[in-house]
């Protein structure tokens, strides 16, 4: 929930301060990694203290949508992200998120490892956009176009796995 509660506020201050190097824009990426940050470490406490749910299977997947989905758009609207890249990452997501409503009632399907690396991937290439480096380092901008490509890919491919592993069950 603290993920889906801190997605608003981080895309406020991103919209609203938009200066690459701008104290905003610190706290906006600080608030982006810890936001991004939690989907591990309620995952982990949840493990661990045997307290996974069915309600947390459903809502972490949407709360990373919130997150992820919340910063693309707005980093779309300030021209640092390409809209086809926000395109393809948002409509992998609405599919599996409306195929995963859909069948919530009959199971509840958790989220797999390549959805996983593909969430992770989505964080750090966000991550990296947000971190307004290029100011100082001119070569940045390569890495960011890399970690956006990786993360498309990744996305492309853990929505073709999820598709196959429903198909099987």
């Amino acid at each position: 929930m603290l993920r889906i509660l801190m997605a608003p506020i981080f895309v406020f201050l991103l919209l609203t301060f938009p200066e690459a190097a701008s104290w905003q824009r610190f706290l906006a990426l600080f608030l982006f990694v810890l936001a991004i940050s939690t989907d591990g470490i309620d995952g982990m406490i949840a493990r661990r203290t045997d307290k996974v749910t069915d309600l947390g299977k459903f809502l972490d997947p949407v709360a990373d949508k919130v997150l992820i989905g919340g910063a693309l758009v707005a980093l779309s609207i300030l021209g640092e992200i390409d809209w086809w890249v926000t395109a393809v990452i948002l409509l992998r997501e609405l599919a599996v998120t409306v195929y995963r409503a859909l069948v919530a009632k009959k199971v509840v399907i958790a989220a797999g490892m390549a959805g996983k690396l593909k969430t992770i991937l989505q964080g750090v290439a966000i991550g990296v956009v947000l971190a307004p480096f290029e100011v100082w380092f001119p070569i940045w901008s390569l890495f960011e176009l890399f970690t956006i490509y990786l993360a498309v890919a990744a996305t492309v491919v853990s929505g073709i796995s999820f598709f196959m592993a429903v198909r099987k069950k």
